[in-house]
């Protein structure tokens, strides 16, 4: 089941809270020397040599900037440990090994000299800095690895990137990069700068190579400081940006779901959408964030054990209350509990205890609240596929009992609205997916050949695995043996020249290409289901 469209953004600091400076940070050491001693025309040459631009970057440039970069570390160390109780001596040496820093951000230009820089040898003495003394210099490697690993950087050089960040998580970036975020107060103009910095690092480390989403929260305490950004009530860019990361850290990692469900987290992702149950985000940015929280949401939703864990907190009933309110988190809300109802009987009869059919259901019928702030085009067919999941699922979760029958009148109530209504929309999907055939087997009359997979990965998306979820919940009707609605299907399948034959087919392929993501039993389960409504379906003769 798909989370998300998540698409890489490269985060900008909105002015206000965690505003990034305009100028290089002042330096400051740890022995508390404040370098208002340091001449201003220094700072200004220092500011004029970062923006300094090399038109072009060979092996001789690299390895002459790799030896000036040694040299002033040298001096900086020697400097530190020969005057330890005087400050001021040593200052001069960290302008120059801040200097050299800046030096080797003209790297990024030349990325395919990437495998000859960790040649060198140079990568240990970079990372080993993000633990110096001076947190100005270690803020300095944030930003260096920033501009190394930018995504526009390593464009076309996927080998090159590779290599350099095989080698900085080798070298324990990732647990250096964290350990010096948390000695960071993003009250502090320059530092929340540099935490924004670390966090783009360690999603340029993730986009080069995805499992580093694992082994970052591995060896670090990196998933409890985004859980604890989460929970800030007020809104801050910063707390925006933790979302995202969040998400791209869970989106492709059971590992990172299951260690993220085990540290409370599915109360603390719950607790940061329930800020919005009643009430919309008030910016773009505030939107942004919601978004991604609900991604978090979704992710975590993956794993059985999270799915307990979200009945127990009671997510079900919280987003039901946010569809009720009807707030820009509506369509999230019902993403949510599609995510925590599919193959989850559990959640579906809690959703049916807390009187969420009647809520449900007026989405099913169409009754989807528009908000304006919400500009994607797909929005209302989403959310469509969304409902019609969620209704699928009801009916997998719920068999028998009391419950079974709430669902079913349903469908029976208002003169069989709902089968209209279910017609209406396996007609307009069929269509759909007929049309997307026919223009398949025009792109193999101009010798445009498709091969079965690639067919039907298309009619996927065309929207069959709608109009398959429709049959099967007309599979579970038919299947109740209630001659009233079966009755009505028949005669809306007639008044569009249609049979039950229809169904069946779509049924049939459904069973055919059913994966066995959850598991062979599971697959076996789910097939076996479907030929049961097959087989119900050829029971009696077409009228």
């Amino acid at each position: 089941m798909e989370v998300s469209n998540h698409t890489r953004k490269r985060k900008s600091i909105s002015a206000g809270n965690n505003s990034p400076p305009s100028l290089p940070p002042a330096y400051r050491t740890s022995d508390g020397f404040s370098p208002n001693t340091v001449d201003l025309s220094l700072l200004e040459e220092l500011e004029k040599s970062s923006h300094h631009q090399v038109e072009s970057v060979d092996l001789k440039t690299l390895k002459k900037l790799v030896l000036s970069f040694e040299r002033r570390l040298r001096d900086n160390i020697a400097a530190r440990l020969k005057y330890v109780e005087n400050p001021e001596k040593f200052a001069d040496s960290e302008v120059d090994l801040h200097d050299e820093l800046q030096k080797l951000k003209i790297l990024a230009g030349a990325p395919e000299l990437y495998p000859e820089l960790v040649a060198s040898n140079t990568i240990p003495s970079v990372v080993n800095l993000l633990s110096h003394e001076n947190a100005d210099i270690a803020n300095d490697v944030v930003q260096l690895l920033q501009d190394l690993t930018d995504e526009d950087a390593l464009e076309d050089n996927d080998e090159p990137a590779r290599v350099l960040v095989d080698a900085l998580v080798e070298n324990n970036v990732l647990e250096l990069l964290v350990q010096n975020m948390n000695r960071l107060n993003e009250a502090d103009a320059d530092e929340a700068a540099a935490l924004y910095a670390t966090l783009t690092v360690i999603e340029n480390l993730v986009e080069v190579k995805p499992s580093v989403a694992e082994i970052v929260c591995e060896r670090t305490k990196l998933l409890r400081w985004l859980v604890l950004k989460i929970k800030v009530r007020d809104f801050e860019g910063i707390k925006q940006y933790a979302s995202e990361i969040l998400a791209i850290l869970l989106q492709n990692s059971t590992a990172n779901q299951r260690r993220l469900g085990q540290m409370n987290g599915v109360d603390a992702v719950l607790e940061g959408v329930a800020m919005y149950k009643s009430r919309d985000p008030k910016t773009p940015d505030e939107e942004e964030m919601l978004e991604n929280l609900f991604d978090c949401l979704c992710c975590l939703l993956m794993p059985l054990e999270n799915k307990e864990r979200f009945v127990n907190a009671e997510g079900v009933e919280l987003m039901i209350i946010i569809m009720k309110q009807k707030k820009y988190a509506y369509g999230s809300a019902i993403r949510a509990l599609d995510f925590a109802m599919t193959n989850y009987p559990p959640a579906c009869e809690r959703f049916v205890d807390v009187m969420g059919l009647k809520t449900a259901f007026a989405a099913f019928m169409g009754k989807i609240p528009l908000n304006k702030s919400i500009k994607r085009e797909r929005y209302k067919e989403e959310l469509e596929e969304r409902v019609i999941s969620l209704v699928a699922s009801l009916f997998a979760g719920i068999l028998r009992g009391s419950r079974r029958d709430r669902l079913l009148s349903k469908f029976v109530e208002n003169e069989y609205e709902k089968i209209d209504r279910l017609m209406e929309l396996y007609i307009r999907y069929s269509d759909r997916v007929r049309s997307e055939a026919e223009r398949f087997d025009q792109l193999e009359l101009d010798d445009l050949e498709l091969d079965e997979d690639e067919k039907y990965n298309r009619k996927l998306e065309s929207g069959l695995y709608s109009l398959q979820l429709i049959a099967v919940i007309l599979g579970h009707i038919w299947c109740s043996e209630h001659s009233g609605m079966r009755a009505r299907i028949e005669l809306l399948l007639k008044q569009q020249k249609l049979s039950k034959n229809d169904v069946k087919e779509i049924l049939q392929e459904y069973h055919d290409n059913l994966g066995d993501v959850e598991g062979a039993e599971e697959k076996e389960r789910g097939q076996a289901r479907i030929q049961m409504f097959i087989s119900a379906m050829e029971s009696e003769k077409e009228r």
